[in-house]
């Protein structure tokens, strides 16, 4: 196989200018397809990151049934062997209680309904860092009495620092909630629909508000990454049994999974295009090569060469050729995403309205992992093994005679 090689290789640069044209095309197509793969990858990373770090986190634990019916009677209790069972899975860093509701805000003649969530302050900002986005006022420490509006729902409310807002809703089982509340921050939160009508609480205030204590909606559960999710899941579905539900974040956010498959799936065939011009280019090549060496053949069958032996041969030249393009492009494409990779290139205009419209960050964000660059060498690899199906068919059908005559 060492001598193969060697041939092989010395054959493809026995027309050198055709050979670089060829690779050229190749190494141009690995170095597209690399950018979009990463640009791809690296949007679907940071919207993913950018909802698990505002509101789901990786994972949530409810009552059975909440998901599907998110009223505040479908409430958990919150007690020291939930704790204790959530404390034996190593791999979570940390964990959130929050009680979510919904109730009726008002100020003087203007109403509007809100989502009022009660949280741990502290827990809750190591999560999302809520107080980092703080726009007026502060972010409310553990057992404060006042409350953290978006600030879509202060323009709305024409609310201030230091205002006040009253809250009618229905608490526990049908009890009565009512109570207000100074305004002691406003938030800008990354998604515009919870921005307009989201109020942070302590909880342990808003148990008191909804008649709910040591209940909770959800809990909220973080891991060090993504490859964790799934063991943790399952070990705490091991734990706490078949009365709660433990819902990762792909099953909280099935929407934007699908338009993520949609789009990557568009990418697919974006590429696909490419690479089948890429594959018309490289075989192109190859039949001219077979067409000009038809004599060279001839001669080497007839002075005893097998015929096998010219097929891995030739074989071996196709594969040479498109991996030669794939290394180069390869090589060069590591570092023009790396750069990428740190300086996003920034939306403008309506173009970044629409995404901040949508609580993205209006950028296009690249990602480095592995499977950008080894997937064009795989596809590269696969196509030149077919397109040396091309030599072996022709060597396989060579009448010797008439190669000779040629």
């Amino acid at each position: 196989m060492k001598n193969y090689i060697k041939l092989a290789w010395r054959n493809i640069w026995r027309n050198k200018r055709r050979t670089l044209i060829t690779t050229a095309s190749v190494f141009f197509g690995v170095v597209l397809s690399a950018f979009m793969s990463s640009m791809q990858e690296g949007s679907y990373a940071k919207y993913i990151s950018t909802i698990v770090n505002s509101y789901s986190g990786y994972i949530q634990i409810h009552k059975k049934g909440y998901w599907d019916d998110k009223i505040i009677n479908n409430s958990l209790e919150y007690n020291n062997e939930v704790k204790s069972k959530i404390n034996q899975v190593k791999e979570i860093t940390i964990y959130s209680p929050r009680l979510e509701t919904y109730a009726l805000a008002s100020t003087e003649d203007i109403t509007k309904g809100v989502m009022v969530m009660g949280i741990d302050p502290e827990k809750e900002n190591e999560i999302t860092h809520i107080a980092g986005k703080i726009k007026e006022g502060r972010f409310l420490k553990n057992g404060n009495d006042g409350v953290i509006i978006g600030s879509g729902l202060a323009r709305f409310l024409k609310l201030k620092i230091s205002d006040t807002i009253i809250f009618i809703g229905q608490g526990y089982h049908g009890s009565t909630a009512a109570g207000k509340y100074p305004v002691r921050g406003i938030v800008k939160h990354p998604s515009p629909e919870l921005d307009r009508i989201l109020v942070y609480m302590d909880i342990n205030n808003c148990r008191e508000l909804f008649s709910a204590q040591d209940l909770l909606t959800s809990l909220v559960i973080m891991v060090a990454d993504n490859d964790e999710v799934v063991p943790v899941k399952n070990e705490l579905k091991r734990l706490l049994g078949s009365n709660v539900e433990v819902m990762d974040w792909e099953e909280m956010n099935r929407l934007l999974l699908k338009q993520i498959e949609s789009d990557r799936g568009s990418g697919a065939i974006m590429k696909g295009v490419l690479y089948l011009i890429i594959a018309f280019g490289i075989l192109g090549t190859v039949m001219m090569m077979m067409a000009e060496r038809k004599r060279e053949f001839g001669v080497l069958i007839s002075v005893g060469m097998r015929k096998y032996k010219l097929i891995i041969t030739m074989m071996l030249e196709t594969v040479f050729m498109g991996m030669v393009g794939v290394i180069a492009g390869i090589t060069c494409s590591i570092p023009l995403i790396y750069y990428f990779l740190y300086h996003p290139i920034p939306f403008s205009g309506q173009a970044a309205e629409t995404m901040l419209q949508m609580g993205f960050e209006p950028a296009m964000f690249f990602s480095m992992t592995p499977s950008v660059f080894y997937n064009q060498a795989l596809t590269i690899f696969v196509f030149t093994l077919i397109i040396g199906l091309y030599p072996l068919l022709f060597i396989r059908r060579l009448k010797v005679m008439n190669a000779l005559r040629n």
